[in-house]
C-alpha cells in the first residue's frame, strides 16, 4: 500500500537495481530498447510488489541505486533526511514546510500560524467587491 520512487539511469545505478531487486529477466539488458519498456516496468512492479516498502527501503539502504521512500504527509516530517535538513518546521502545533530555497546570508523568515478556515472569508468578500449586508447574507454574520 505504499510507493517507491526509482530512477536508476545511469549504467551503474542500474546495475545496482537489478542487482537488489534480484531482476534477471534478459530484456533488462538493453534499458534503452523503448519497445521494452513496459514489459521491464511491469517486471519492476511485479518484484516490487514481493516486499514492503520499508523492506525494498532496508534492501537499498547505503547503495548508489537512486531509490527512495514516498512519503506520505505523516511520515515526512519524521523521515530522517527531513529532519536532518529542518524540512518542517512547527508553528504554533501545525507542521508545514519550511521556507525555501535557503539562503546563507539571507535567512528567510519564519512562516505564521495558518488561520482557522473561513477566518478571513469576509476580508477576501469586500476585497472581492461585496458590500457589509451582501456578505452579511453570505456569512450569516450581521457584524461583517
Amino acid at each position: 500500500g505504499k510507493y517507491v520512487a526509482v530512477g536508476s539511469i545511469e549504467p551503474q545505478f542500474y546495475a545496482e537495481l537489478l542487482r537488489l531487486t534480484g531482476a534477471d529477466d534478459p530484456r533488462f539488458a538493453n534499458p534503452m530498447d523503448a519497445d521494452q519498456w513496459p514489459a521491464l516496468k511491469a517486471e519492476l512492479a511485479r518484484l516490487f510488489r514481493t516486499r514492503t516498502r520499508d523492506q525494498w527501503c532496508e534492501i537499498m539502504a547505503d547503495h548508489d541505486v537512486c531509490f527512495a521512500p514516498v512519503l506520505d504527509l505523516h511520515e515526512a516530517p519524521a523521515h530522517d533526511h527531513n529532519r536532518a535538513r529542518a524540512t518542517f518546521v512547527d508553528i504554533d502545533g501545525v507542521t508545514q514546510p519550511a521556507p525555501a530555497p535557503r539562503f546563507s546570508r539571507t535567512p528567510a523568515a519564519t512562516p505564521a500560524a495558518p488561520v482557522a478556515a473561513g477566518a478571513d472569508g469576509p476580508e477576501i468578500l469586500r476585497e472581492l467587491g461585496f458590500d457589509a449586508e451582501e456578505i452579511a447574507a453570505l456569512t450569516g454574520d450581521n457584524d461583517a
